[in-house]
């Protein structure tokens, strides 16, 4: 396969997992901002920066207005990862490599892009927005739907694998490190506490509150939230579940092409890292430390992979 066309595979499935990541947040952000003495500048300014887009937003504009932040992560063509940018731009990649998908990716790609460049960000009352978040991850749903039911098991899934998970650790990995400080275990030694629904918006935001719950059927636990998102293999969007996932694509692609790269080698080290820790040792060490680590290996693997497979050539 050629670079290019493994770059647009992987580009177009990281973009298509962040338009639903960009949705989860809104909602939740939209969700605290309606409680009563909540501080919703201090919520839609978390949103922002678990989602990589505080810096941006501040050189455009002064407060956390909801409307304006609204706005900007859903309609905002200067932001790249508005989820106007994220669809126009995975729909540009798939139309680039019509031919290495199936067409019912394409068209889930095509028709969400249609349909939602006909809305206008004044035409979305606040009255809609939960309907139309909904709306965004559906199409996000049907999309991831029509890889895992209708492509071949070959390289041109394992770049969309690739994509879709180094994109889902990373969200799951940067939600918790803003919300970091909430984790910490000496907030219940203390005797703080924390509102539930702090700790349910956290959940919500990576699809992860109905199925703590089955797990965990106690009260929230600060240890027992980062363990679910960071080290439990059975949560789909844990950084365990990730990596595993990343290993896997990255093994396929391995037999595909017959040769061992130093990406996979990375890889295969941090799933083997998150095997062995536990919550006890990463709190001890510091979990901020722990994500902002993460986060940067995530980044550095991503370079990795599009240099080992010539996405720039």
């Amino acid at each position: 396969m050629l670079g290019r066309t493994a770059n647009d595979l992987f580009w177009m499935a990281r973009y298509m997992e962040r338009v639903e990541n960009m949705a989860r947040l809104l909602e939740v952000g939209h969700r605290l901002s309606l409680l009563p003495h909540e501080d919703s500048g201090q919520h839609w300014r978390s949103a922002l920066q678990s989602a990589g887009c505080e810096a941006s937003y501040l050189a455009n504009h002064d407060t956390f207005e909801t409307r304006v932040v609204i706005d900007y992560m859903l309609f905002d063509r200067n932001n790249p990862s508005s989820v106007h940018s994220c669809l126009s731009t995975a729909r540009r990649n798939g139309r680039a490599q019509r031919t290495a998908i199936t067409r019912e990716m394409w068209e889930s790609l095509n028709s969400a892009w249609i349909e939602f460049s006909r809305k206008a960000a004044d035409e979305v009352s606040a009255e809609a927005l939960p309907a139309f978040f909904d709306w965004i991850r559906e199409r996000s749903a049907m999309f991831r739907g029509a890889v895992l039911n209708t492509i071949l098991r070959n390289d041109t899934f394992y770049f969309t694998q690739l994509g879709t998970f180094l994109e889902r650790a990373d969200n799951t990995a940067r939600i918790l490190d803003v919300k970091y400080y909430v984790l910490l275990p000496q907030n219940e030694l203390v005797g703080g506490g924390l509102d539930s629904a702090q700790w349910a918006a956290m959940l919500r935001s990576v699809s992860a509150h109905r199925s703590f719950r089955w797990v965990y059927r106690d009260a929230f636990r600060p240890w027992h939230i980062a363990d679910f998102l960071i080290l439990n293999p059975q949560m789909p969007r844990s950084l365990h579940s990730c990596y595993a996932e990343i290993v896997q694509a990255l093994s396929g692609l391995s037999r595909s092409y017959d040769r061992k790269t130093d990406c996979q080698t990375l890889a295969g080290s941090m799933l083997a890292r998150l095997q062995v820790l536990d919550m006890p040792g990463i709190f001890q060490s510091g979990l901020h430390e722990f994500l902002t680590d993460f986060i940067n290996d995530n980044s550095r693997l991503a370079r990795e992979i599009g240099a080992a497979y010539y996405f720039n050539g």
